[in-house]
């Protein structure tokens, strides 16, 4: 089986390695056959698409609809390098799956309007399928309505027109969406456990995801949530790619 590629940018080890070991364990995956790369620790290498069977961006600390000034030398190379890729995978319909930061850099590059309308806070949230959504073969397995975890300042306010919606919440409109056949955006974490966030929040208290004082109470919140159902996602992703 050819490997699948992991972008990820997270400068913060622990948060990246977290992160590494969800993908790992939720895509059923050896190491050997998940490539990772930090973008964020320097420039990405060229990449032969006909090496991998698909590719994955995680989430990232990275806010796409930030104004340019406000964005970090490296932010700015990343969101480069990674829309100079998405060229390319667009162009081929080449499986893809970005988990939240995906929303902004698929979403942006497919021209969906990304700002920070309908954030939400970290935690468990309802998730609900369309009726596109409930016969993707991504989906497949999962009921019409679930739980995942979310923690996002920005998401997508307006897909464009060729984007296929996929699930919602109460709180986002759009929190998966599809292009073409193949390339797939969601804006809740498919990798995330309740441990996962909980170390999350730790990580994170001071990146302006919530007020530092209430990290306590979040990762409290956080164990009285299951979310189960969106691991289905990664596996499903794997098993229909992998070639």
């Amino acid at each position: 089986m050819k490997p699948f590629l992991l972008l990820a940018s997270r400068a913060e080890d622990a948060a990246a390695e977290n992160e590494y070991e969800a993908y790992l364990r939720y895509c059923g995956l050896e190491p050997s056959q998940l490539r990772r790369i930090r973008m964020e620790a320097g420039p990405l290498p060229d990449l032969d698409l006909s090496d991998y069977s698909g590719v994955i961006v995680g989430g990232s600390p990275f806010t796409s609809s930030d104004p340019a000034r406000h964005k970090s030398d490296v932010q700015h190379r990343v969101e480069r390098e990674l829309a100079a890729l998405l060229d390319g995978i667009v162009a081929r319909d080449f499986p893809f799956l970005g988990a939240c930061y995906g929303v902004g850099t698929l979403g942006r590059h497919q021209g969906a309007v990304i700002d920070r309308t309908y954030g939400e806070g970290l935690g468990g949230v309802t998730i609900k399928l369309t009726d596109e959504g409930l016969v993707d073969p991504l989906l497949r397995g999962l009921p019409e309505t679930f739980t995942a975890f979310t923690g996002h300042k920005e998401a997508c306010t307006l897909l464009p027109p060729h984007a296929v919606l996929l699930a919602s919440s109460a709180a986002c409109p759009v929190h998966m969406f599809r292009i073409k056949t193949n390339l797939y955006a969601t804006q809740f974490h498919p990798e995330l456990d309740a441990e996962g966030l909980i170390t999350r929040i730790d990580i994170y208290r001071h990146a302006g995801y919530f007020p530092p004082e209430s990290a306590e109470m979040l990762m409290e919140d956080a164990r009285g949530f299951s979310a189960t159902e969106p691991m289905k996602i990664l596996r499903n992703f794997v098993e229909r790619y992998a070639g």
